[in-house]
């Protein structure tokens, strides 16, 4: 009896132990087929089968482009009651809502993931995920309205253009939009910085004050170098991202220079100038310090983000109680009528 239940034991061990193999070729075979799928430039969709890695690497990437957009929201709009002139104040307005209506496509792209909206925005006011560097810095004149649409609007114009083409689906569609509307908020952006530029000795001053505060932190940005990034080699096979860290600096930087001096603006740069064997700018040395204080919570503004952000959350909780017991009620009554 005794070596029949041996006997039995090693069988369901011999079976469980040749299930293995066949397991993980199974998966490279997945693997294989999906890297092709990628390689041939056909969109991963949602009930595609994707590697888990793929999938958390996009729950990552999507919800902090979405958070980014609605942190954006605040230093903007900040100022819409201060413009100086009605069609400024509309045209602001305006930008602000684009924010919000670009922090909804993208939290509505990573629920295609399985990711859930409200625990991406918890991990956000926990400081467990990350946003824009770009956006813990204060705006202290209106002429930092028109830094940032014409600078920070302009380096998202850079990153966002090529996501148009990412290789997941519903991320590359909703970005078609939301780079429409950042185009709109870059031009809005240069607008008045040109008007600033053109104006009185003041105003060129404060257009000039805003640029130097907002350059450096627009080239951090695109994040840190290729070689410090942990994330780019692995994006740029999956073909989510198409462009390097460097790769795209390096465009903004050799498309703003000429736009800086068409305003007469100083480059805050010393080091600044065109190479001729490489047809591109040489930049100085940016100060990745002051980048990783920023970007691990130490930055002139992250408490006051997190806190806006997080009170937003916590006042709003009785407009989306009410709002989800109403869309049950509906659902009740259109029961009964069925």
């Amino acid at each position: 009896m005794l070596i029949l239940f041996v006997l039995i034991v090693l069988k369901h061990i011999f079976v469980l132990l040749s299930c293995v193999p066949m397991e993980n070729k199974n998966l490279e075979l997945l693997e294989e087929k999906f890297q092709q799928k990628i390689d041939q430039d056909i969109k991963i969709e949602p009930n595609d089968w994707m590697p888990d890695n793929y999938r958390q690497t996009l729950i990552r990437q999507i919800s902090q482009h979405a958070h980014s957009e609605v942190v954006g929201m605040l230093p903007e709009g900040n100022w819409i009651t201060r413009a100086p002139n009605l069609r400024r104040k509309a045209v602001l307005l305006a930008k602000v809502q684009d924010e919000a209506g670009h922090g909804l496509y993208l939290y509505s792209a990573v629920e295609t993931l399985g990711a859930d909206r409200e625990d991406t925005i918890d991990d956000l006011h926990s400081g467990k995920v990350k946003y824009s560097s770009i956006f813990n810095y204060p705006t202290l004149s209106w002429a930092d309205m028109g830094a940032i649409g014409w600078l920070v609007d302009g380096a998202a114009i850079m990153n966002q253009v090529p996501l148009c083409r990412c290789s997941y689906g519903p991320y590359a569609r909703a970005m078609v939009r939301v780079c429409k509307e950042e185009s709109f908020h870059q031009r809005q952006g240069f607008e008045i910085m040109t008007t600033l530029c053109k104006g009185t000795l003041e105003q060129k001053a404060m257009a000039q004050d805003a640029f130097n505060r907002f350059w450096w932190p627009a080239l951090m940005m695109f994040g840190p170098n290729d070689a410090e990034s942990k994330h780019t080699a692995q994006s740029m096979k999956w073909k989510i991202k198409r462009s390097t860290n460097d790769e795209l600096r390096q465009q903004f930087i050799d498309v703003t220079v000429p736009q800086a001096e068409l305003l007469g603006l100083t480059i805050p740069d010393a080091d600044l100038k065109w190479n001729e064997s490489t047809n591109h700018y040489d930049f100085g040395t940016i100060n990745w310090d002051e980048f990783w204080q920023v970007v691990n919570g130490n930055g002139p503004c992250n408490a006051e983000r997190i806190e806006a952000r997080t009170k937003a959350k916590e006042n709003g909780l009785w407009v989306r109680a009410a709002a989800m017991a109403h869309a049950e009620k509906q659902r009740e009554r259109t029961k009964q009528s069925a």
